[in-house]
């Protein structure tokens, strides 16, 4: 496979669909695994890890997970695919950029991913769209235990799944969800979610995980503690009752900014529209606050009784409907979302560009977008 096979789309997983899909944009499961008989890899030599990434390798490609299977050998990969790759959150900022002999195993729906020898031997992910964490559980274990059937995890009695870090010692097990949480922000609230999150030991990272800042008000939010706690008990407590109360101050947030500052709702609403509908040129981080703004705009559906004429155009952009109409969805934000980050823009280009040239391609892209499913 190569990854222009993939770039031009978005991934199942960040879709628009799901539970809860208006706040919580994904799920992902992550576990952490080490192959017993094998030191960690800050211990290891370059042969050991190359030892480690051959027997990986071989067992994961042998599995049968229901799709397409590809491998791609992170310390060979050109810095513009481990940007997309990164991008595409198909392996981490670590990994992409560590030393030594590394790849990825990944299905063709991107449902899954393997990374071998990032800070442990094995990093196993599954992502799901909207709050799917039980789902996501219910296939990686399976996945985790065929592998198991294959390789000899460094286990302990005691301790459970031994890890290079000590804070994944336990189940090994990192839940994630993505939440969308725009109003929290404009509201100025978003403080007490990080504080509130902090006390229930949580950890809340940007849109690319651990080291990043937030970026269209997307934000990542984990669990920190696996020793003590089984993986089911973990994923309960995230759906039972964590993810629930985000979302409900979320939307708590939504209705105070519709009853006392709706105006102020749809300037940002309409400003985002005008602004992606004309730039010329306009940067990563901008576009992505700008398109946060639309994709508030639609799920609290101010196209309905607004009187400017770019809201109303919400209604009637980018989605296929059967009546032979069009409507602006999640999805085609989300894609926009995703296909104008720098490797995605640079590799669909097929050629390096100097940010300038990227600011340019970006606002073509999106004001080609929006302006053509207008005159549909």
């Amino acid at each position: 496979m190569k990854l222009t096979d993939i770039s031009g789309e978005i991934n199942e997983w960040f879709n628009g669909s799901g539970p809860m899909c208006d706040i919580v944009v994904s799920s992902r499961i992550r576990l952490a695994r080490n192959l017993a008989g094998h030191k960690f890899l800050s211990r290891c030599s370059a042969a050991e890890k190359s030892e480690i990434l051959k027997k990986l390798k071989d067992i994961l490609m042998s599995l049968d997970l229901g799709d397409k299977t590809f491998y791609i050998g992170i310390d060979k990969a050109p810095a513009l695919s481990k940007n997309f790759l990164v991008e595409r959150h198909l392996i981490s900022r670590h990994h992409a950029f560590g030393n030594g002999p590394r790849g990825v195993v990944l299905v063709r729906r991107e449902f899954f991913t393997a990374m071998i020898n990032e800070e442990d031997h094995l990093r196993l992910q599954v992502l799901k769209a909207g709050c799917q964490l039980s789902q996501c559980a219910k296939q990686i274990n399976e996945i985790d235990d065929m592998i198991e059937q294959k390789a000899d995890y460094a286990f302990s009695p005691r301790f459970g799944y031994l890890t290079a870090c000590p804070t994944n010692v336990g189940t090994g097990i990192r839940v994630s969800v993505m939440l969308h949480l725009p109003a929290l922000k404009m509201t100025g609230q978003i403080e007490k979610f990080f504080n509130a999150a902090k006390d229930m030991s949580l950890a809340v990272r940007g849109l690319f995980g651990e080291g990043t800042e937030a970026a269209s008000d997307l934000y990542q939010l984990s669990n920190q503690v696996t020793l003590g706690v089984t993986e089911s008990e973990i994923v309960s407590q995230f759906e039972g009752s964590i993810i629930p109360e985000i979302v409900e101050y979320e939307k708590a947030a939504r209705s105070r900014l519709l009853s006392s500052e709706p105006q102020v709702l749809d300037d940002k609403i309409s400003r985002a529209m005008a602004l992606l509908q004309n730039a010329h040129l306009i940067s990563s981080q901008e576009a992505l606050f700008l398109l946060s703004h639309l994709r508030l705009g639609i799920n609290m559906h101010r196209h309905m009784g607004a009187s400017t004429p770019a809201i109303k155009r919400l209604c009637t952009l980018g989605k296929e409907q059967t009546d032979g109409g069009s409507s602006l969805s999640i999805a085609t934000i989300n894609r926009l979302f995703m296909l104008t980050l720098p490797a995605h823009l640079q590799l669909n280009h097929g050629e390096t560009l100097d940010p300038t040239h990227r600011d340019a391609l970006r606002a073509q892209i999106i004001r080609s977008a929006l302006n053509q499913e207008v005159q549909q």
